[in-house]
């Protein structure tokens, strides 16, 4: 089931329901320590070090927006290496 909430339907019926990429910029020669420290992490369910503009290419749930949130500031911004993110949430349209 999906509930519409404006122009955006989320998974009803619990479990995880807010999903996201965020982007991960490191330091140099720090990509692959920094994929496998957020790989360990509650809420993470790839880590991938990438070629690009970005260097870690992380796929994240979590139950609400604010804890998503938590994740990325409080547990993978801190993570030695990482100099930038950009959180992508992913939309699922009607």
């Amino acid at each position: 089931m999906w509930e519409a909430q404006g122009t955006v339907a989320f998974p009803t019926g619990g479990g995880h329901v807010v999903q996201a990429y965020i982007l991960v910029q490191t330091e140099v020669g720090k990509a692959a320590a920094v994929a496998q420290a957020i790989t360990d992490l509650e809420g993470v369910t790839t880590a991938e070090d990438v070629t690009g503009p970005y260097d870690v290419i992380v796929r994240a749930e979590a139950e609400t927006m604010d804890e998503l949130g938590r994740l990325v500031i409080a547990k993978i911004q801190v993570i030695e290496g990482i100099t930038r993110t950009l959180t992508c949430p992913i939309v699922h349209f009607k």
